[in-house]
This record gives C-alpha cells, structure tokens and sequence, in this order.
C-alpha cells in the first residue's frame, strides 16, 4: 500500500471536502490508498455517527462510499495517464451519481473497510463500484460515477 494517501495530493485551494478534505478539521479525514489494483480505506466510527444504538448512520456510510469513490477516481485518472499524482494540472473528480445498497446492519465503533474497483475510466468520467465490510461482513456496496471537476467549480 502507498504511505501517501490520494487526498495527501489533493491542491490545497481543493482540499476542504467534508469526507476527505485534509484542511477540514471538523471532516471525516478519509485517506485511500491502492491495493495492488484496488483501493483501500479504513474508517472508525465514532459514537455521534449513530442512528440506533449500536448501528451506524446509513449517511455516513453514503459519504464514505462517495469519497472514497471520488479519490479512486482522480488516482485512476492520474495512473491511466502516466502521471504523478499531484502533478499539474490537478485530476480533481466530483460526484455525478452515487448509488448505495445496503445490505446488512453496520456496527458501530468498530473499523469499516471500504475497498473500490475501478469498472470504466474515461477523460471526464470515471465509475467506480466500492464495498463496507465491518468485522469481515460486507454491509454496504456503492457505486460512484465521478466526472472531471467542472471549471465552473475552480476556486477564483
């Protein structure tokens, strides 16, 4: 796994995402990673992410799967093109469509696992299908259609 994370190479002027944005302290701080040729997050709730007591919050897991998505997205992007991650100009991906299926109760205070596989990749689009384990047990799949950050978006 690389020490440095897809986020770690986000511009700063673009790194304050609520999921995964490093200059968002109130934020979840989502770090992913390549797994050979998978993507990998861990991810620990804490007690406020709850919906019942003991189960986490299914807005929560819509967030991770969204970010860790997105972050698949701008590193396949950069792998796909030969490039550095980080390097100029930014492969900045946003949300254009998140689906989540959830399909069992994801405990709360233990370590979630997200891992991500990368289904198309093309120059403004990237979808990217992600599975939740918690304990080993899948309780979550998503899918994320990331497209190439509109220019409309770019801080001025």
């Amino acid at each position: 796994m690389d020490s440095q994370a897809f986020q770690d190479f986000y511009p700063e002027e673009l790194s304050h995402c609520y999921g995964c944005g490093k200059n968002n302290p109130l934020g979840h701080q989502l770090k992913s990673h390549w797994d050979g040729d998978e993507t990998i997050a861990h991810f620990t709730p804490a007690p406020h992410h709850m919906a019942i007591p003991g189960f986490v919050y299914g807005g929560l897991i819509a967030s991770l799967v969204d970010c860790h998505g997105t972050g698949t997205a701008s590193a396949a992007a950069y792998r796909a093109a030969g490039r550095e991650m980080g390097t100029a100009p930014a492969l900045r991906f946003v949300t254009g469509s998140l689906k989540v299926d959830y399909l069992a109760p994801t405990p709360l205070g233990v370590e979630l696992e997200l891992r991500g596989t990368v289904v198309e990749i093309k120059e403004k689009k990237v979808v990217v299908d992600i599975t939740v384990s918690a304990n080993g047990k899948l309780c979550a799949k998503g899918q994320v259609i990331a497209v190439r950050m509109p220019e409309s978006m770019a801080p001025k």
